[in-house]
């Protein structure tokens, strides 16, 4: 009697041939993505291809020692496709002592067939076994499917427990030759159905990989724009948005980030499950990972079969960089490995790089804002303290240089009584010198610190300065008021209203200058919850050149000074040509929410 059918060889070849393809697929996604669950499942695939071309070769020479040896290989094809499960599902790591599960199938077969001899005791058993972890696989599947509603993950979990109720026919129906060749072809649609499972998987990885991605290495900015209070927390809030993007990971119940001190990891900030950890109740295991990610700079990803208390699942750890600060790795904990199974460690390290590198630059930006508010309150009591001095001595020149004058007037007036007629015109002549010099003093006085703006406010204060303006300059100058507190209230500060009323000073010498202009229009108005102090001239303006400097920070020393002053106080000044000719210069500020 014949071993082997034509037909029966045909269909184990083609059988090996269809594993064979699958393994070798699943052997270039293992060298493209480095991920342990495509090497197991083409190893376990591999072990399938042997154990057919063990039966091949048995059906044409009939050497029972190749029985021993389908046997054994079919028993680790069980086992692969068990711990391939098991290493996408949970990250199992190898131990050593899985061997022993390796030697119990080929010490059985031995026993069977060579000091038994006996088909059905070594057939049945690993029939049972092929039939029970292939049906563990697929409930570790289907496990993973319940976690994640991963609908691949349910398709293999379904293939996988249907083949092992196809595997529990071979000692009844196959091996007596019933069914032949046809199992051979049911086997090749279990393979080529799971094979589809595993292609849905990597689909479901890289939808997976994309979206953790998107999720971490998307635009990390400071909530709000650098300056002012809200700038000193921009790596606060760099490291909240980033933790806060981990948590919307599938699985993801927690994130922390984790800086180096001298003996391992310190707490940063943490999210989720991590809030409630400190430096010293960080897991063993995610410590652990941090410091080994810390040492090595490589992302770590690894799951524990079974957590101890306080332990996660799943651990994934990506180093940040250094930046200007600490070492810093990023700690994400789940119940899921998917959000990073998908990615390789380069991938990781890239997204930890670009993470790292918003980290740094939000660093950056709080040292800036801090400098620029430094810089504005050193500038801010510079210009306090010139208004001060110049307050000081205008108080000087008018208390006492002043009074000197008029005592001299007084006492040149008495020496003129007791003085011949003839001497009379000579004392005119030093009284009159005497008034000039009184004049220049008031002068001098008013320009240091109007004493208008400090008595009655600033509405007054710009009526007095345009009025003089329009005294020496001889241009038509018009001044209006709109839409101002009828009350005695004052919406600007101290410091606004004297960096307004300079504004205005240096804004109408400029005009008188260098404009060329016969009609300035001043108007200061109040509104939407900003002063503004416009001033219109017909003059010959200023080229756009000028203009563009002036935005940029540069220009015209005055000009410059005037947003300089302005800018210290809280406000801002814009420049722009007029409809016709001439410049507007427009310097606003904000209202206080409290009266000034």
């Amino acid at each position: 009697m014949e071993l082997y059918s034509i037909g029966e060889l045909g269909a184990a070849l083609l059988q090996a041939v269809v594993t064979g393809g699958l393994a070798a697929l699943l052997v270039r996604l293992w060298r493209r993505n480095q991920k342990a669950h495509f090497r197991w499942w083409a190893v376990a695939l591999g072990a399938r291809v042997l154990s057919i071309a063990a039966i091949i070769t048995f059906m044409l020479t009939g050497a029972s020692w190749l029985l021993f040896v389908h046997q054994v290989f079919i028993a680790w094809t069980a086992l692969g496709f068990l711990y391939a499960a098991e290493v996408f599902s949970r990250q199992l790591a190898w131990k050593r002592w899985y061997l022993l599960l390796l030697a119990v199938p080929a010490a059985w077969a031995y026993v069977a067939i060579f000091v038994l001899d006996h088909f059905a005791l070594a057939a049945g058993p690993a029939v049972l076994f092929l039939a029970l972890a292939t049906l563990w696989a697929g409930v570790v599947f289907w496990r993973y499917r319940e976690r994640t509603r991963s609908p691949a993950a349910g398709f293999l979990a379904m293939v996988l427990m249907l083949w092992a109720a196809h595997h529990l026919d071979y000692p009844l129906l196959r091996a007596r030759g019933a069914w032949n060749p046809w199992g051979y072809y049911v086997d090749i649609l279990f393979v080529l159905a799971m094979g589809a499972g595993i292609l849905l998987l990597v689909i479901e990885e890289q939808r997976e990989g994309l979206v953790t991605l998107t999720a971490l290495s998307g635009d990390l900015r400071p909530r709000e724009d650098m300056g002012g209070p809200a700038a000193g927390t921009a790596s606060a809030d760099t490291r909240d948005a980033l933790l806060a993007r981990s948590l919307g990971l599938r699985g993801v119940r927690g994130a922390a980030l984790l800086g180096a001190r001298a003996d391992g990891v310190e707490l940063v900030r943490g999210v989720g499950d991590c809030a409630a950890w400190t430096t010293n109740s960080i897991p063993a295991s995610v410590r652990a990972l941090g410091a080994d990610v810390l040492a090595t700079g490589r992302a770590r990803l690894e799951g524990e079969p079974r957590p101890r208390a306080g332990s996660p699942p799943f651990t994934a750890v990506l180093p940040l960089g250094t930046g200007p600060g600490q070492p810093m790795v990023l700690a994400i904990v789940g119940d899921v490995a998917a959000p990073f199974a998908a990615l390789d460690d380069g991938i990781l390290g890239v997204v930890g790089e670009q993470v790292g590198s918003a980290l740094e630059r939000a660093e950056l930006m709080r040292r800036l804002a801090r400098r620029s508010e430094d810089l504005e309150r050193l500038s801010m009591r510079m210009l306090r303290e010139h208004e001060d001095q110049r307050h000081r001595l205008g108080r000087e020149l008018h208390d006492e240089t002043a009074q000197v004058f008029s005592a001299l007037k007084l006492q040149l007036g008495l020496v003129k009584e007791d003085a011949p007629a003839a001497l009379h015109s000579r004392f005119d002549r030093l009284v009159e010198w005497v008034d000039r010099g009184s004049r220049s003093i008031r002068n001098a006085t008013e320009g240091l610190r109007p004493a208008v703006l400090d008595d009655l406010g600033l509405i007054p204060a710009l009526r007095a300065l345009v009025g003089d303006v329009r005294e020496w300059s001889g241009i038509e100058i018009a001044l209006e008021v709109a839409e101002w507190p009828a009350d005695s209230r004052r919406p600007l500060s101290a410091d606004a209203e004297v960096a307004l009323f300079r504004a205005l000073q240096e804004a109408l010498s400029n005009v008188a200058r260098h404009a060329g202009a016969t009609k300035v229009h001043v108007r200061l108005s109040i509104s939407d919850g900003l002063v503004r102090l416009r001033v219109e001239d017909d003059g010959v303006g200023l080229p756009t050149r000028e203009l563009s400097r002036f935005a940029t920070g540069a220009g015209r020393s005055g000009l410059f000074g005037m947003q300089e002053r302005i800018a210290a106080a809280g406000g801002g000044v814009r420049l722009s040509p007029a409809p016709d000719h001439g410049l507007i210069v427009e310097a606003s500020f904000p209202v206080p929410t409290s009266p000034a």
